[in-house]
């Protein structure tokens, strides 16, 4: 086999165009290159290849044979530089994203929205789980980054960038009147019948480990999937919710819910944007990164 594969780029345009000055034009070197690189590409295969005619080359028989197969190779590579060209220029290409329904919800969906509006040939694809199986998927390869929320362990390669400040709140219906504008302790709480996420969430992990130093530890009576379900059994009077007070927002402000308020309020948390420096990210992937981080600048 030859160790110039230049020699069959040459062979492959003399081939598609049948003149050799055609050729030649194609790929900005001059007629006698050209021609050189046949004559050495004929030499190292020990064969001919072209035969002159009077409107310019012709394959040959063995030529032929060649030719079926440089095509399919040299157009598979221009096909390849084609696609790779529009990924880069955002023109094609994958984004894979793990997120919760909270970090989607409440942060992520307004930037998917204005990524789709900008680059809609882009296919984005959401792994929705919670920030614990996120982080999971992360170390794994499974996607391109994450939005997750805070607590976590930070690995030595996982890149993190804060994006948002969120507020964990207790929320009631008109069953636990007696509580609204008043001041209770946690100790009062810890005796409340509590609606809760599972206990695999970030969520959970963080209010009970903020009460837990406060010596009080819950008992949920119900432990549930989403937040969203949290916010309607609390507004059938099932118990008091524990939610990310944006899930919340809409029912307070109609009256529907109200906040239990406490002498010590619950410290912020925040949602931030998770990658691994191991494995550099798609060109799509930045883009949209790009849009976030640039969002949060402005802000």
């Amino acid at each position: 086999m030859t160790t110039n594969l230049e020699y069959y780029k040459v062979f492959y345009y003399v081939a598609k165009l049948g003149r050799i000055t055609d050729a030649a034009t194609k790929l900005n070197i001059s007629q006698p290159a050209v021609s050189q690189s046949l004559k050495q590409l004929e030499k190292q295969l020990g064969t001919m290849l072209f035969a002159r005619t009077p409107k310019g080359v012709k394959l040959t028989q063995e030529g032929e044979v060649l030719f079926s197969y440089v095509s399919q190779g040299y157009e598979q590579i221009i096909l390849g530089e084609k696609k790779l060209a529009e990924m880069t220029n955002l023109e094609a290409g994958e984004i894979h994203i793990g997120a919760s329904d909270m970090t989607l919800r409440f942060f992520l969906l307004p930037y998917l929205e204005k990524f789709h509006e900008a680059y809609p040939k882009i296919k984005v694809v959401v792994t929705n789980a919670p920030s614990p199986e996120t982080l999971e998927y992360l170390e794994n390869g499974k996607i391109d980054f994450g939005v997750v929320s805070t607590p976590f362990e930070i690995q030595e390669h996982v890149q993190v960038r804060c994006v948002k400040d969120i507020q964990d709140t207790f929320v009631c219906g008109r069953k636990f009147e007696e509580l609204k504008g008043k001041i209770i302790s946690f100790e009062q709480l810890g005796k409340l019948p509590i609606i809760s996420l599972e206990g695999k969430t970030s969520s959970r992990a963080y209010v009970d480990e903020f009460l837990a130093k406060e010596n009080v530890v819950l008992s949920p009576e119900f432990e549930l999937a989403t937040s969203d379900m949290i916010v309607q059994f609390a507004l059938r009077n099932l118990g008091v919710g524990m939610v990310m007070k944006s899930f919340a927002d809409e029912e307070i402000k109609a009256g529907n819910l109200f906040e239990l308020q406490f002498a010590k309020p619950i410290p912020q948390r925040k949602f931030c944007v998770v990658a691994d420096s191991r494995r550099p990210v798609s060109s799509a992937a930045q883009g949209l990164l790009d849009i976030i981080f640039a969002s949060q600048e402005a802000e």
